[in-house]
């Protein structure tokens, strides 16, 4: 048998010189020089219809993806052509390559070994007896087409002879049983008991028989004639299995000797180490086993402890105690028989300590909260406070601080019921066993009853409230300590995450260095070794040999178990109350759920003020059912609103926000308060009106106490002083800022009401713009209802009045002028009062301001047009005659000293000598009409001169009037000028 490469035939000869090609091995081959490939193809030898003697032909199927010579498309003649040579010679080789072509000797590559015969001897010695097996064999068997044919026509016959047999003798399925198959092999139909068919009938069956003998031959025929043609192949096998055999009987022996010598090696050299190492893990395990027991024993012992710490109201440590047990349960002592029950037991008694701890907590609640209401503000049993807030919070119980939330409701309303109690109790008109309800005996009382009760009420709340506020304090603080451990520990961690990162990029560098054959002090200096490389070096050192357990300390604590609780650590934490707490790292509580435990545990103190606040208003409105404190006057409801304020105040104080309640209960009673304190003062001021005859009053020594108070810059009501009243006498006037002020009675009582007004505002600042719209009502009324007594002439009916004088409308206009000269300043007293957002209601001042200056003109303009009128009827009479002076300038004279004679005395000097010159405007009009109707012209005549006497009468009648005496009159404007 001739190898062959596969891209390569070789050629084969029978000789014995003859040899093979062999293939190099590829981890002997040196590596090819590559060149160029070649553009001349070798021509192919020998007969070319031998395929054999091709010498590397191509392959399709290896050469297709390789370029090879049949690649190459250069033009032959052009290889062979060289320009650059002088002339053709006749050497193929120097004319295609050049002149110095043949003495160039090619140099032997050094890559490639000279390969000689003797290279090829060994392959030749091993392949010659196996060529001449190949030989003998091919000799001996047939030739394989003519195998073939034979085998092929003898398949045909067999498969002829077996289409005979119907198929249902080949189907895998086939069965005698079965009754179908059996009427179809032996159709027992044809058969008859007959007797005119009886010969036909056996003649069937023979036939039959005969039929099943056949297909019975050809199929032993076919089985013969595939066991004679794999004849050769089971002899074969036979012989094998001898052989076989032989091989497996020595192998056996040789194992049975290796068992010998490796069990003599085994007794020798292994059994007693084995025993040592035997022995040790036995030692190993009883310590384990002993180590089991000890854990169990303390296991067991885990009901008894939990029951004595409940006895003390150890809650933390108790749940501690479960919580390290369960743990135990399940990582150390998991799958023990006689435990099985032990952990849903603890679990249980662990729901028990959940409701132990929360009636616990409700009990404290409620005794913390009905211990009496002293100044004593000091925290109840604080450890024990502290202790139930840690185990609620480790059970995460968080909705806790709502029972103490319901107690302070519960208490809230006992303080006042007891507070009710407690002074019903002490008065003696109130008989208790007549009038049942509290609500029905509070009623019972006076207002300084009901103000102390009111007042005992107050101050037992802010004691309530204090004493709340520090207990809500210890358990935010609690809540923050837990907070602050649960940041500590991640801050611990983050530590831990960036040292193991560090450690690891070190041991990377090291093992950087040791790859590239660095010795780790070459490669840091001296000292420079970081500190994580060699506590890791270090720990990695002693890590291998270190064991948790040792024989020699085989009954320390700290083999007991290797589960995560016996590697808790725990931190020592102080409360503000200096109780000291440790706090281990089993509180799973998050950040946000700590945050929003403590922001309600704060808007429980926020609630605890709405609650007292509430509380007060239901004990407020139940007093108020029958109109109490509308009834009150104003020194009352003063007083009432003060202490409520300081409630207010000091509740916002105490708990840090705004309780709207109660605030806005006093600001509905203070609304109703103002709608009544107006109300009396607008009803009192209309029937002064009313009964006001306009005439000038004196003014008692209290109300000019009053104005002063006013000019020295407080508007408040002075204190009565009746002994100093008594020896002081009713003035005249009124004396404001050095100024006269004749007023009526009415404006007195009304400067009092506006200081009254005043002062409820410094006393109650939340009705400050109330007061200011009920106190601009009052002024508009006032001026209002006093235009339509005196200019309307309304007094006439009203009070009975013959006429308005001009002293009535003069002393009118003197009253209007003085409440002018106040509104500045009782808008100042506003002002400062008033929110900047609120100034805008300031401007009532100013239109009530116009409107009285409106008034006062009015009034003036109404002084002038009497006397116009009168001007107008006397000088119409006028007649330029003799005697002189005329009876009409004396009788205007006379109406002149009359008018000044009435309101010289209520008003200024400048006002009167305004007045006077708008009348002597009125009086030259009049005059002036009356002469031109007479058609006295100003020409030195006779009628000239008695006009002139007339008028020189009546301006020394004018000048000589008091105050007058300096009056420009300007006489010359009632000539018509000439033009």
């Amino acid at each position: 048998m001739a190898s062959s490469h596969s891209s390569s035939p070789v050629p084969q000869s029978n000789s014995s010189d003859a040899f093979f090609k062999k293939e190099v091995d590829a981890t002997k081959r040196f590596r090819p020089v590559q060149s160029l490939p070649d553009v001349c193809p070798k021509e192919p030898t020998g007969n070319a219809g031998n395929p054999n003697n091709l010498h590397d032909s191509p392959s399709l199927v290896v050469d297709q993806q390789r370029w090879t010579i049949y690649h190459s498309k250069v033009n032959l003649p052009a290889a062979l052509n060289d320009p650059r040579l002088a002339k053709r010679e006749s050497d193929f080789f120097t004319k295609t390559w050049g002149v110095d072509f043949v003495d160039t000797e090619v140099t032997p590559s050094f890559y490639l070994p000279q390969i000689t015969k003797e290279h090829f001897a060994l392959y030749q010695q091993e392949i010659t007896p196996r060529e001449k097996v190949h030989e003998r064999c091919k000799n001996i068997c047939t030739p394989k087409d003519t195998f073939d044919r034979t085998l092929l026509h003898t398949h045909d016959k067999s498969r002829t002879d077996l289409e005979q047999v119907p198929k249902i003798f080949m189907k895998p399925d086939f069965a005698l049983e079965d009754s179908l198959t059996f009427n179809a092999v032996l159709p027992w139909s044809h058969f008859s008991t007959a007797g005119g068919k009886g010969n036909r009938d056996a003649a069937s069956s023979k036939l039959l028989q005969e039929k099943l003998s056949h297909y019975l031959d050809i199929v032993e025929v076919n089985i013969a004639h595939q066991i004679s043609l794999r004849s050769e192949a089971f002899f074969h096998a036979m012989t094998s299995q001898h052989e076989l055999q032989d091989y497996l009987r020595k192998t056996s022996q040789a194992v049975k000797l290796l068992r010998e010598k490796i069990s003599k090696i085994d007794k020798v050299m292994c059994e007693g180490s084995l025993r040592v190492l035997r022995l040790s893990l036995t030692r190993n395990n009883c310590i384990k086993a002993y180590n089991k027991l000890k854990l169990m024993a303390t296991v067991h012992q885990t009901q008894p402890t939990v029951q004595l710490l409940l006895s003390t109201s150890e809650y933390v440590g108790a749940l501690d105690l479960i919580a390290t047990t369960q743990e135990v349960l399940q990582q150390e002592l998991q799958g023990i028989h006689s435990f099985r029950h032990l952990g849903s037991q603890l679990c249980e008694l662990e729901k028990l300590i959940d409701k132990m701890m929360i009636a616990e907590f409700s009990t404290y609640a409620r005794n913390d909260l009905n211990r009496p209401l002293e100044d004593d503000c000091q925290i109840l049993e604080e450890e024990r406070l502290v202790s139930l807030v840690f185990g609620l919070l480790k059970q995460r119980k968080l909705n806790f601080y709502e029972i103490y939330g319901d107690e302070m409701i519960n208490t809230a309303k006992n303080i006042i019921k007891q507070c009710v109690v407690n002074t019903v109790s002490q008065i003696e008109e109130i008989d208790t066993e007549v009038v049942v309800k509290l609500a029905d005996q509070m009623r019972m009382m006076n207002f300084l009853q009901w103000f102390d009760l009111l007042k005992n009420i107050f101050s037992k709340f802010t004691i309530f409230l204090k004493r709340v506020k520090a207990t809500l304090n210890t358990i935010r603080s609690v809540v923050f300590l837990v907070l602050d451990k649960n940041q500590k520990n991640r801050d611990v961690e983050d530590t831990l995450q960036k040292n193991s990162a560090k450690e690891s990029m070190v041991d990377s560098e090291v093992a950087y260095l040791t790859h590239e054959g660095m010795f780790i002090s070459d490669a840091f200096g001296d000292g420079e070794l970081p500190a994580a490389a060699s506590d890791s070096a270090s720990q990695r050192n002693t890590s291998p040999n270190s064991e948790p357990c040792s024989s020699d300390s085989v009954s320390e604590p700290e083999c007991t178990t290797d589960s995560s609780s016996s590697k808790e650590h725990t931190s020592s934490s102080v409360t503000p109350g200096g109780v000291e707490m440790m706090i281990g790292e089993d509180m799973k509580l998050t950040d946000l759920e700590l945050v929003r435990l403590a922001n309600n545990i704060q808007e429980l103190l926020y609630s605890a003020s709405d609650i007292c606040h509430d509380r007060s208003v239901k004990f407020l409105m139940a007093r108020a059912k029958d109109g109490f404190l509308e009834k009150l006057n104003s020194s009352e409801f003063v007083t009432l609103s003060r202490l409520m304020e300081g409630f207010i105040l000091d509740t916002e104080q105490i708990c840090g926000r705004k309780s709207m309640s109660l605030r806005g209960a006093l600001q509905s009673q203070a609304n109703r308060f103002v709608n009544r304190f107006h109300e009396e003062r607008k009803t009192k001021l209309s029937l002064l009106l009313d009964n006001e005859r306009w005439k000038q009053a004196e003014v008692p020594a209290e109300f000019q106490d009053l104005v002063d108070s006013v000019s020295d810059g407080r508007i408040s009501l002075p204190e009565k002083k009746p002994t100093a009243t008594e020896e002081r006498k009713p003035a005249e006037f009124l004396i404001v800022e050095g100024q006269k002020y004749a007023t009526v009675g009415t404006v007195l009582l009304l400067i009092r009401i506006i200081l009254e007004y005043c002062q409820c505002v410094d006393n109650i600042p939340s009705i400050t713009t109330d007061m200011l719209t009920r106190l601009s009502d009052l002024l508009k009324y006032f001026n209002s209802r006093s235009c339509q007594l005196v200019l309307g002439a309304g007094a006439l009916q009203v009070v009975g009045l013959k006429t308005i004088t001009t002293k009535n409308l003069a002393l009118s206009s003197r009253c209007l002028q003085l409440i002018v000269h106040y509104i500045p300043i009782i808008r100042a007293h506003f002002e400062a009062r008033l929110q900047p957002k609120q100034f805008s209601m300031l401007r009532h001042f100013d239109h009530i301001t116009k409107d009285y200056h409106d008034h006062i003109a009015e009034i003036s303009a109404k002084l002038v047009a009497i006397m116009d009128s009168l001007f107008d009827k006397l000088l119409s009479k006028y007649e330029v005659k003799a005697p002189v002076p005329s009876a009409c300038f004396r009788n205007i004279c006379k109406q002149m000293a009359k008018m000044h004679e009435a309101i010289y005395e209520l008003l200024p000097e400048e006002q009167t000598q305004m007045l006077f010159l708008r009348i002597n405007a009125s009086y030259k009009l009049h005059l002036k009409r009356q002469l031109a109707h007479l058609n006295v012209i100003n020409d030195g005549g006779p009628l000239n001169g008695l006009v002139t006497s007339d008028v020189a009468f009546y301006t020394g009648n004018l000048q000589a009037l008091k105050g007058l005496n300096n009056l420009d009159l300007n006489m010359a404007e009632i000539w018509e000028q000439k033009r």
